[in-house]
């Protein structure tokens, strides 16, 4: 027959056991359920919660985040209440304050530990303001991405642009079906002398943000600047069978636009544009102010037909005149000696014939 042997008692002394209890690095309190009263405290608890000064001590007096309703339910279930605070006054310590039953032997009594996880929370806002400061690194390359991005596709076309993204390098390209418009402001070195710097900048810049509109409207690409001139094409680096068509529009709709301008602006502009259709070879030139250019005989005689142009006049020879001719009005200017380029008939784009012709 079994008989139940009596549990073990300890033969550490008492004052021992306390004197342990003492030197703890843990706050130790033993509480009386229900009425939260303290009837133990070690020296790290006591240091840490001091007295109130109140008649009637108990646990949420010292410890005013301590919440003695949801701790009494948590114990009658058998399960501990825990929960973070920080200690009183200016040298605050960040707990982790656990209170469980004390013992099967002991049902009217808890313990409640306290532990510093200061270090803890420090290494959790370290990681917090290291993470933060990921995003917004990431956050801020993004923009800047996008920055550049922007940027690069002001000076070059898309397809060029992931061509040197994915590579590092864009090879250069032959395109034969081409139409390339130039054009020019009369006068500008004048107007560049006897004006405002700062207006005269402005409104040009207002005018070739018209006009990137405008390219872009009818399928061209914008591809530089230089001073006063402008430089588009179709039919890069995507081909196009209307190539001289969308040039031929853009054209009219940059002189109608300077046109209308000057009707609602006290200084007036006037230009003069150029076509021609032809191969052109594009590519990036220059390794650290590098910029995409078109070159060939469609870019110079662009160029010769611009110049030749008079103000507020359209140019373009017979190369262009063969696409266009059945859409547009053209009219003849007659045979003309061109440098570089031999003898060349001229014509002067009118307007865009309708459906009613």
């Amino acid at each position: 027959m079994l008989v139940d042997e009596p549990a073990p008692t300890s033969t550490v002394p008492t004052g021992l056991l306390t004197h342990a209890l003492q030197g703890l690095g843990v706050g130790v309190a033993i509480v009386e359920r229900g009425t939260w009263r303290i009837a133990f405290e070690n020296a790290r608890f006591f240091r840490w919660f001091p007295p109130t000064g109140e008649m009637e001590e108990t646990l949420a007096t010292r410890l005013p985040a301590f919440n003695s309703e949801r701790a009494g339910e948590r114990l009658e279930s058998r399960r501990s209440y825990s929960f973070e605070m920080e200690t009183p006054g200016s040298r605050a310590v960040h707990l982790d304050v656990e209170v469980r039953p004390l013992a099967d032997d002991a049902p009217d009594y808890a313990v409640v530990e306290c532990r510093d996880i200061g270090k803890r929370k420090q290494a959790e806002y370290m990681l917090e303001s290291y993470s933060r400061m990921a995003e917004k690194n990431t956050r801020d390359l993004q923009r800047e991405k996008e920055r550049v991005e922007k940027l690069l596709l002001n000076i070059m076309p898309r397809s060029v642009y992931e061509e040197m993204k994915d590579y590092g390098t864009v090879t250069p390209q032959r395109f034969d079906r081409t139409s390339v418009l130039m054009l020019d402001f009369v006068g500008f070195t004048d107007m560049a002398a006897s004006r405002e710097p700062g207006t005269l900048v402005a409104e040009l810049n207002d005018i070739f943000t018209a006009f990137d509109r405008i390219v872009e409207l009818f399928g061209c690409e914008r591809i530089k600047t230089i001073g006063d001139a402008y430089l588009a094409v179709s039919g890069l680096p995507e081909a196009t069978p209307d190539h001289a068509h969308n040039v031929a529009r853009a054209a009219l709709r940059m002189r109608r636009y300077i046109e209308r301008r000057n009707t609602a602006h006290p200084e007036a502009w006037s230009c003069r544009i150029g076509i021609d259709s032809g191969p052109v070879i594009g590519s990036i030139v220059g390794v650290q102010k590098y910029v995409y250019d078109i070159f060939g005989p469609a870019v110079n005689l662009a160029s010769r037909m611009e110049s030749m142009s008079e103000p507020m006049q359209i140019t373009l020879c017979d190369d262009t005149y063969a696409l266009i001719k059945d859409d547009f009005a053209c009219v003849e200017r007659g045979p003309f000696e061109v440098k570089g380029f031999g003898t060349k008939t001229l014509y002067t784009l009118e307007r865009e014939l309708g459906p009613g012709r």
